[in-house]
């Protein structure tokens, strides 16, 4: 594999990332880089967030919302969307650990991992309804 060569934006791109638990779009790394890169391009940020993404990284989140979302946390854990503001919040749970077994019984492929995301309405949300 062929080495990198080190980034000041890319490993500032990195710990924006580990420093957040809002999951924030490439749109909003960008916004929060501009402060200490005030030239660095979009296309910048996003060729970065890909890059760490294939790395292994960090995680690119789609929830069907249109926009890819990015998580530093790369150990296996759920996430929950809300529908209402579009949060994404980390779900403090074990990880399902037989979801794999019984997927790979209902296929003749091999399972290798995979990711959960449950939908509802947030906290904040139920309270505004609630007014």
């Amino acid at each position: 594999m062929k080495t990198l060569k080190y980034s000041r934006q890319r490993e500032s791109i990195k710990a924006s990332l580990m420093s957040r638990k809002d999951h924030p779009t490439a749109d909003a790394v960008y916004a929060s880089i501009r402060e200490e890169f005030p030239n660095i391009s979009l296309g910048t940020v996003y060729r970065n967030l890909n890059l760490l993404v294939e790395l292994g990284e960090v995680q690119k989140l789609t929830f069907g919302d249109g926009k890819d979302h990015f998580d530093a946390d790369t150990s296996l854990h759920y996430h929950f969307v809300c529908r209402g503001c579009g949060a994404v919040i980390d779900l403090p749970m074990e990880p399902l650990s037989d979801i794999d077994q019984k997927a790979q019984a209902c296929t003749a492929g091999q399972v290798e991992d995979h990711t959960v995301f449950f939908f509802g309405r947030c906290a904040d949300c139920l309270k505004k309804e609630s007014h």
